[in-house]
């Protein structure tokens, strides 16, 4: 296992600001200074940061649903952002990292959580979980468009569509979207193709887990049920 794949699965942080903290001569691997990202460790290396030694079995896994507001941005590497979303988690002395993201005009639910392992499933496109969003649009998508959109489109050099699209407003611009790649701001790309805008978006449901009625801003645990649910491919 590489290092920084090692220390993400630790809860430590995100594997971008892994790599950071092994450049910033924080890691050191059997009692010697690690400073190579890619170092690959086999199972009798002992790792510590800052003299305290890392075990992946005593890390207490935490997973939280939140139901991220807009105005807020997902990624806590950005430091020029004054509203983070896991800084509305209150959790002492536990590192959170986004399972995925919301851009910061999206709301709804994003899960958080300190198992690296976890994470990677339920984000890496070729597990296939399901995203679902509700979509509402500036004008009606046509027939051809939503053909379109789940046949697929190229948008700076990447093939993006949709999983499914339903109508799910009478007499509305609205619709659930099901999406399974998690490319960024792709259900803004995808309708901005058909010359429509975007007037709302949130995100519902990850797997089989749905967002409920969880409150904007307002966030609570996973229970080992609620866990696998978001892994369900459905």
């Amino acid at each position: 296992m590489h290092l920084t794949k090692f220390l993400s699965l630790c809860g430590i942080a995100s594997r971008r600001k892994c790599v950071e903290i092994i450049k910033d001569s924080q890691i050191r691997v059997n009692g010697a200074l690690v400073l190579e990202p890619g170092f690959r460790l086999v199972r009798s290396d002992r790792v510590s940061l800052g003299g305290r030694e890392l075990r992946l079995s005593e890390m207490e896994k935490v997973y939280v649903m939140l139901n991220k507001p807009r105005g807020y941005v997902c990624s806590s590497a950005d430091r020029f952002s004054e509203k983070l979303a896991v800084n509305l988690i209150k959790i002492p002395e536990v590192r959170l990292f986004s399972a995925g993201r919301l851009d910061k005009e999206s709301e709804g639910l994003i899960i958080f959580s300190n198992d690296g392992g976890y994470v990677a499933t339920l984000t890496h496109p070729r597990h296939g979980i399901s995203k679902k969003y509700e979509v509402l649009t500036d004008r009606a998508l046509g027939k051809e468009d939503v053909a379109i959109l789940l046949s697929g489109i190229r948008d700076d050099n990447e093939t993006l569509k949709a999983a499914n699209i339903s109508n799910i407003g009478v007499g509305a611009n609205r619709y659930l979207f099901i999406m399974k790649e998690g490319r960024k701001r792709e259900i803004r790309r995808l309708v901005a193709h058909t010359g429509a805008k975007v007037l709302h978006l949130k995100r519902i449901g990850i797997g089989t887990l749905e967002i409920g009625d969880l409150k904007a801003g307002q966030w609570r645990f996973l229970d080992k049920n609620e866990i696998a649910s978001s892994l369900e491919r459905d």
